[in-house]
């Protein structure tokens, strides 16, 4: 998740690698934390694999600073990883928001964005929980502990409102790119 938001962010305009750090940390440090020892090795990755320049410019001081810049095969990578993302990101919730946080980056492809879109409501609308009994899922009515009631109830509410927009979005996308709502 870490490379694809680099590459995410670098694809909205090049940036320093400390600023990228504060983009990054707004997006996904609630979650996962960056830390120095994470975000350079990932970024000499991502050079190493000829997806970020990274360029050295004179700094405000004495000390030099390094501009990173997505390179050509950058960007088509990014727009491959929004085309086509891997499971975990339409079916983990942070990943899923990291997915979202550049899926605008399609913006000419809308067909593209509401595939995405689908997989997502098809794996919200496969009958689901984070309890089952018996092979069965549990629905908050199902449980006595409140704790685990009140997480399905989030849950349940939180689903919903995705469900809503997730429909109202694919019908924009698909009336953009003339094509008829399909399953909505």
């Amino acid at each position: 998740m870490l490379e694809f938001a680099i590459l995410g962010f670098l694809f909205e305009a090049r940036q320093y690698g400390y600023d990228l750090r504060k983009h990054l940390a707004a997006l996904t440090g609630h979650v996962r934390p960056i830390a120095d020892g994470t975000l350079y090795p990932a970024i000499k990755r991502l050079v190493d694999g000829g997806l970020v320049l990274k360029k050295q410019e004179a700094g405000s001081g004495a000390a030099p600073r390094f501009m990173l810049e997505l390179t050509p095969a950058g960007r088509e990578k990014v727009r491959l990883l929004l085309r086509e993302p891997a499971e975990v990101f339409v079916t983990d919730e942070n990943h899923w928001f990291c997915l979202l946080a550049f899926l605008r980056h399609l913006d000419d492809d809308p067909a593209a964005q509401a595939a995405v879109l689908r997989r997502r409501l098809a794996f919200l609308t496969t009958p689901a929980s984070f309890f089952y009994r018996d092979g069965r899922p549990l629905s908050a009515e199902d449980v006595d502990d409140p704790f685990r009631r009140g997480l399905l109830r989030i849950a349940r509410v939180t689903s919903r409102t995705e469900l809503e927009w997730l429909n109202a979005t694919i019908g924009d996308l698909d009336a953009r790119s003339g094509h008829a709502a399909v399953g909505n």
